[in-house]
């Protein structure tokens, strides 16, 4: 038997950096903000497999995550993406207030902090 390790394709950093490089800061932010309100959709147990994923601890840390960069990135990304994601953060705030069992005041829940109360 050989102690040598299968190799494995290492990726071309070179291409990766000019790939990303081409990529306005817009569309960055964008996407990232779609992938933190897709991990909390999945967190609250709004999916199709619903309570098999419901974490209310990892919804919250996603929830204000994305608060937080809305409010740092409003200003430049335009309203134009940022009305649309600020729905869906409000949304996502009003889902984990009706999954809480016991409901955080008002302005202490998932990024409040930056948004402001929620009321249902």
């Amino acid at each position: 038997m050989s102690d040598a390790t299968p190799s494995r394709p290492q990726p071309d950093f070179d291409a990766l950096t000019r790939d990303i490089a081409e990529v306005p800061a817009v569309e960055v932010i964008v996407t990232v903000a779609v992938n933190l309100m897709s991990a909390a959709a999945v967190k609250l147990g709004l999916t199709e497999e619903g309570e098999a994923h419901k974490d209310l601890d990892e919804a919250r840390k996603l929830v204000h995550a994305l608060a937080g960069l809305l409010d740092a990135g409003a200003t430049e990304i335009s309203s134009f993406h940022a009305a649309p994601l600020r729905d869906g953060l409000k949304s996502l705030q009003l889902a984990f207030r009706e999954a809480s069992l016991v409901p955080d005041e008002p302005g202490q829940g998932p990024g409040e902090k930056y948004t402001g109360p929620v009321y249902g």
